[in-house]
């Protein structure tokens, strides 16, 4: 479940929560700062800060209006021009469904960078094919295993495995497995994170899983991946292996759409081998 830090006066904290039912969970701090010490403490994948409660010295990641007045203007253009290039307006209710779908899928540093290497690289491909990698970008690092990212994605797992399998693709397994891998040497990139940091930080159960995890996929230890396999090189390689050679698939493929060849004897028998 994603977690979402809010700065927000007390009557707007309820309807947030509101927003995020089943989607995501709320941690509501008073300030910046203290929203700054959450973050500090346990993972926190997005800040929501109310206009209504920020100094124009002050970066939200998503501003949130509530209630029209003569500040809020000129607030937002000096927020524009700092950087903050989110505005959600929930005076009326399509701006709360608005906050839901953007809490829902925060982006991150890393899943921009590698949307902006994957998705040119996708072509022609689906809609569907899109959206399968950017989640895959966007949740790696809290998504282990085909039957989370299918449960996101709101599709049965032994019908999203067997759908790559018909088709001559690379299994899901593999195309998360090495979607992790790029958040993994994205974290390499920061030297004060040791390797121990970087497995935890990915959810694994311990640096040794972690290795193993590196040994299995690519021989190498933990030590040997930071070192062979920086950040662009790990994403160029993810391009060329999984997307580049099977791009005329992908342009036909609908991964998350059912088709006729979900049906008969012979998607029941690929499935479950899936």
């Amino acid at each position: 479940m994603v977690t979402v830090c809010t700065v927000l006066p007390p009557t707007e904290r309820p309807r947030v929560d509101a927003a995020g039912d089943g989607c995501f969970t709320t941690l509501h701090a008073n300030s910046l700062r203290d929203a700054l010490h959450a973050a500090r403490r346990k993972r926190v994948d997005a800040l929501v800060l109310s206009v209504h409660r920020c100094r124009g010295d002050e970066l939200p990641g998503v501003a949130l209006v509530s209630h029209h007045d003569r500040e809020v203007t000129e607030l937002l253009l000096r927020l524009g021009a700092t950087g903050v290039r989110t505005a959600v307006d929930c005076t009326e209710a399509a701006g709360w469904r608005r906050l839901r779908d953007l809490l829902s899928h925060p982006a991150s540093p890393v899943a921009a960078r590698i949307l902006a290497r994957v998705v040119p690289a996708l072509d022609d491909a689906p809609e569907d094919v899109r959206v399968f990698f950017e989640a895959m970008a966007r949740l790696a690092p809290v998504l282990s295993t085909v039957r989370g990212l299918a449960r996101h994605l709101r599709i049965c797992p032994s019908t999203l495995m067997s759908r790559f399998y018909r088709v001559g693709l690379p299994s899901p397994k593999t195309y998360l497995a090495g979607m992790r891998l790029l958040h993994a040497a994205y974290l390499f990139l920061n030297p004060g994170l040791s390797v121990s940091d970087v497995a935890y930080r990915l959810d694994y159960s311990s640096p040794q899983s972690f290795g193993r995890h590196l040994k299995a996929m690519l021989g190498v230890t933990a030590g040997e991946f930071r070192r062979r396999f920086p950040f662009d090189v790990s994403l160029e390689r993810y391009v060329d292996l999984l997307l580049t050679p099977y791009r005329d698939t992908l342009r036909a493929f609908h991964p998350l759409n059912a088709g006729l060849w979900d049906q008969g004897p012979y998607a029941t028998r690929v499935s479950r081998a899936g």
